[in-house]
């Protein structure tokens, strides 16, 4: 059967829209909070004071964030090798797709009343870890969507697709079936659906078998549509073989400035946005004093200009290419992170304001906004570079090394931004550390060379 490029597109970026909820419900907005929530109840049931036990809730959280993002990290380019060898990716994103949906059906049975936080955890980040290693493998047939030229508008309009299914699937499971802790009732006061019982929370534990029924239906246009080339197809390699050429890749890397430029540069942005992403509702509980509506309209303003302004960078990538795009977006969030450390409830920029002033929740939410817009519209536009400084030959290697790129140091911003707090005992000027995150990410740029290195692999 004959599949039109235009299937084929509509293919790859429907992965895009069905595994956003894994990360908007699932790591953000739902499935997050809930685990908080029980961990922080078990831990006060264990002797913890209140206190004691969210911070306990919030460590073991992270834990599982940090030793997830390891595994993803240093296991992303040896996958990425080991496929390009074979020339086949299909396999590995349909044992991927599968461990998603275990992992995320899994997140039913995690009862309020559980003592089992290890083994929910543990299945959580089983479904992380397999929809971002499936990623790597779907972004590496990006090179083959379209022209060069094409490319950076194809990743920016996939990415906007993704960002609108997840804000379609948060939204559904706000009005539907989470329901609220005190009330038993969801955002606009129904019961959740098909009968669940809020007392048990099973609402808000239905976000489980949501991702995974989501995931399963809108994978179907992929499976149908995307297919591996059967020129590319070769013998199962040796890992030794493996290892061999991963090495002779980082060797290649660390020879062509772009590339090498490109990869640390963008390891220090996105670990600084990978910041404002985690650390944005905290700023906004202890600074502001929000609580979890004013949280959830934030949220979907974030997802809803994530979405826009991921589109409109595509459109701009195609014109001006990804490097312009992604130096504009780091200056924003950088202007962003400058308002985050120079405002509190009562000033801004040590220009006082009155106590019940909404200056700081206004100037907040447009700073959500360009978090959401700048941090899709870089997220798409370094996708596109990528493909600017892949090997032809080895499109998946090279999307394994963009992933350790993102995920080694994901400690690091974290980990400073804990520092600077606990020595200026300051939330603002806890956040420090990310401004100067996006200006080392902002100065490693100016050795990118904004073609990448597709002269030099199409030489050699």
């Amino acid at each position: 059967m004959t599949i039109s490029p235009r299937k084929r597109i509509l293919g790859w970026m429907s992965f895009d829209w069905a595994s956003q909820p894994y990360y908007t419900l699932g790591l953000t907005f739902i499935f997050g909070p809930y685990f908080a929530a029980v961990a922080a109840q078990y831990f006060m049931g264990e002797g913890l004071d209140e206190v004691a036990a969210g911070a306990s809730a919030q460590s073991t959280w992270a834990f599982g964030q940090t030793i997830a993002g390891l595994v993803i990290a240093f296991t992303a380019p040896f996958l990425g090798a080991f496929a390009d060898n074979t020339g086949r990716k299909m396999p590995w994103i349909i044992g991927f797709s599968a461990l998603y949906v275990i992992g995320a059906w899994s997140l039913w049975y995690l009862t309020p009343d559980s003592s089992s936080l290890m083994l929910f955890l543990i299945l959580f980040y089983v479904g992380f870890i397999a929809a971002e290693s499936a990623l790597n493998f779907v972004n590496a047939y990006l090179p083959s969507m379209g022209t060069p030229d094409d490319v950076g508008r194809i990743s920016g309009t996939g990415a906007s697709v993704g960002y609108w299914g997840g804000l379609v699937a948060l939204i559904f499971m706000l009005l539907f079936l989470a329901e609220d802790a005190t009330t038993g009732k969801t955002l606009i006061g129904l019961d959740p659906l098909f009968g669940l019982d809020p007392s048990t929370r099973e609402g808000t534990r239905a976000v489980g078998p949501f991702m995974a029924i989501w995931f399963a239906v809108f994978m179907i246009p992929f499976f149908l549509w995307v297919r591996d080339d059967p020129k590319d197809a070769g013998a199962v390699p040796k890992m030794s073989k493996v290892w061999g050429d991963l090495k002779t890749t980082l060797r290649n890397v660390a020879q062509r400035k772009s590339t090498a430029s490109f990869l640390l540069g963008s390891m220090f942005y996105r670990d600084a946005l990978n910041a404002l992403y985690a650390f944005g509702g905290v700023y906004a509980t202890l600074v502001l004093g929000w609580g979890t509506i004013w949280l959830g309209v934030f949220g979907i303003i974030s997802v809803i200009t994530a979405a826009v302004f991921t589109y409109v960078g595509g459109r701009f990538d195609a014109k001006l290419g990804p490097k312009p795009v992604i130096i504009f977006c780091i200056i924003a969030l950088t202007i962003v992170s400058s308002f985050i450390v120079g405002m509190s409830r009562t000033q801004v920029f040590g220009i006082a304001l009155a106590a019940d002033s909404m200056v700081p929740d206004i100037i907040f939410f447009t700073c959500g906004s360009v978090i959401g817009g700048a941090g899709g519209a870089i997220y798409a536009a370094s996708r596109s570079m990528m493909v600017r400084h892949t090997n032809p030959e080895r499109p998946t290697e090279a999307f394994g090394l963009f992933a350790l790129s993102g995920k080694a140091t994901a400690f690091m911003a974290p980990a400073l931004i804990g520092i600077f707090t606990a020595l200026t005992d300051n939330v603002q000027l806890g956040f420090l550390p990310v401004i100067f995150l996006f200006l080392l990410g902002l100065l490693l740029l100016s050795w990118v060379n904004k073609d990448g290195d597709r002269a030099e692999w199409s030489a050699s």
